[in-house]
């Protein structure tokens, strides 16, 4: 049947097309925020880990409502350093990411950190506690969802290889969900960009040349 067919059986049905729209996470910026220079230009692939470092929040969705998924990446090896989860999207979701990451690698002065212009990550309480661990922001361009694609892809990963595999009932679950996640990407995931090693294993691997 032709386009005018369709047309035309729909209209004598009462027959109307919605399009789905995509739920998107919108915060807006104070104007008191900063934003920081794009110290990256989508170069992924620092030459050492604790040089560059990724983050950027996603939702998820589960029976009892939204959730927020705020994680660190370590560009090098692509390992998960720091990630943090909760019901509400607020500065504290990205700090305490941050925290984790930093208490966990202990990365020297000058790590470059790059995320979204986020309000989130333009907050004066967030720039304070980069700066506090010496830590330089990078920030995206408006609109450039390349400038953080290693990221981006790891959310995809996650939520059509792992999270959207199985219901997820509660906000518990989901949680308990991510964690194993994680285990399994830093720990068993194969990464092409790593010579097809885990970034737990390419990290080591690494050690033992420098060794």
């Amino acid at each position: 049947m032709s386009n005018y067919g369709v047309q035309q059986l729909m209209k004598k049905l009462s027959l109307t097309v919605t399009q789905r729209v995509a739920y998107k996470v919108r915060t807006k910026r104070k104007h008191s925020d900063s934003v920081a220079d794009n110290l990256l230009n989508q170069n992924f692939n620092p030459v050492a880990a604790n040089q560059v470092w990724a983050g950027d929040v996603t939702y998820l969705r589960t029976g009892e409502g939204w959730m927020y998924l705020a994680i660190v990446m370590d560009l090098y090896s692509r390992r998960i350093v720091g990630w943090h989860i909760d019901k509400r999207m607020t500065t504290d979701l990205v700090s305490k990411a941050m925290i984790k990451a930093y208490n966990l690698r202990q990365p020297p002065i000058g790590l470059v950190f790059h995320s979204d212009r986020g309000s989130q990550y333009t907050s004066k309480r967030y720039r304070h506690l980069l700066a506090s661990y010496g830590i330089r922001a990078s920030m995206g361009y408006v609109g450039a969802c390349w400038d953080n694609a290693v990221v981006e892809r790891f959310f995809g990963s996650l939520k059509h290889d792992w999270l959207l595999k199985v219901p997820q009932p509660t906000r518990e679950y989901m949680r308990t969900d991510v964690a194993a996640y994680m285990r399994y990407y830093n720990l068993e995931r194969l990464h092409t960009a790593n010579g097809d090693l885990s970034p737990a294993e390419y990290e080591l691997s690494s050690l033992r040349k420098v060794s």
